[in-house]
């Protein structure tokens, strides 16, 4: 099950990335009336979890750092209801994957069956520990088939996020020093330019590049040691064990069926970038 949490997140990834990379999506958050991108991303992605401080979306979200979060909550929901956001996300995210994928494959009998296995899965594991993913919980699930395909491919997003989030404080990696090795795993050099946290203080990735080579998790030079290299890959290990969970719900030949159907659909996406 583990190697099938790894497949599936392949699979399911670029069905989700819409939301950030298409346009779409923007185009809705921004006609509501938010002031940017982060406004409306804070604003859709939070949403599920109800009107809660910036301190407890900052905790969800694990990976911003301190005080991104509020600059955004509650602000971004003072005139505009977290539900209204939530839609406009919604709304976006599928008009992205139906021009993407074109109608006859947005309109396909494989389309719907992905959607509805998905969703089968999405909807079965335990939401002990998991915040995000008990937040999408709450909602309803779409009827429309693209859309039930984003929702649950995106609730099993969350569900993978917060059994990593869990892998992350086990290792002791914080928000900022997990976008510093992520950022190292992709050849990005320096890390620190990566595009995720150039923006912070120069004092603060500093510390933070100091801490992980006071570890022995990266070199002088900012690249990873083979310590660093093993404790990530444990990370990511332990994130594919603890996202398994949902897919113990279909039956093998199901997860067979699934991988099948959505390997084309993943396909046309990545072969466009999700955007």
């Amino acid at each position: 099950m583990t190697r099938t949490a790894r497949r599936m997140f392949e699979l399911l990834e670029p069905i989700c990335l819409v939301t950030f990379f298409a346009t779409e999506c923007d185009e809705e958050l921004a006609a509501l009336g938010h002031r940017g991108y982060w406004d409306g991303y804070f604003a859709s992605r939070a949403a599920p979890l109800g009107r809660v401080p910036a301190e407890v979306v900052h905790a969800a979200f694990y990976s911003f750092a301190e005080g991104e979060a509020a600059r955004h909550i509650p602000r971004a929901w003072e005139k505009i209801p977290p539900e209204a956001s939530l839609a406009a996300r919604e709304r976006g995210s599928a008009a992205s994957l139906r021009r993407i994928l074109g109608d006859e494959m947005a309109g396909s009998p494989g389309l719907l069956r992905a959607a509805d296995l998905t969703t089968k899965a999405a909807t079965s594991a335990p939401t002990e520990g998991r915040v995000m993913y008990a937040g999408m919980r709450t909602l309803e699930v779409p009827g429309d088939p693209v859309a039930r395909l984003w929702h649950s491919a995106t609730m099993l997003r969350e569900h993978r996020g917060d059994g990593h989030v869990a892998a992350l404080v086990g290792a002791r990696i914080g928000g900022t020093e997990a976008h510093v090795l992520s950022a190292i795993a992709m050849g990005i050099h320096p890390p620190e330019s990566f595009g995720r946290i150039h923006h912070l203080p120069q004092e603060r990735l500093a510390a933070v590049m100091n801490g992980l080579r006071e570890r022995g998790i990266v070199d002088v030079d900012g690249r990873f040691t083979d310590a660093g290299r093993a404790l990530r890959q444990s990370v990511e290990d332990l994130t594919d064990d603890l996202a398994a969970a949902p897919y113990e719900a279909l039956s093998p030949a199901e997860l067979d069926e699934l991988i099948a159907v959505l390997e084309p659909i993943t396909a046309k996406l990545a072969a466009a970038g999700s955007k």
